[in-house]
């Protein structure tokens, strides 16, 4: 059988954890940063883990990285 290919996109932009979940960095912290306040810049800084529906379709797109 022939080989799975990776998403581009999803190998950039994600990464598992030894446990299976799937890290990611947050959204919108790029630019425009002006328009939110302190709280949501604090709380958005860093990485998150996403949820249970949001791991199975990015395991779909990386087959080989679990």
């Amino acid at each position: 059988m022939s080989k799975l290919k990776t998403k581009s996109g999803a190998k950039k932009r994600f990464k598992f954890t030894a446990s299976g979940k799937v890290k990611s960095g947050v959204a919108g912290k790029r630019h425009r940063l002006s328009s939110h306040n302190g709280d949501y810049i604090r709380t958005q800084r860093g990485t998150k883990v996403l949820s249970d529906s949001e791991t199975l379709r990015v395991a779909l797109w990386m087959p080989y990285a679990r």
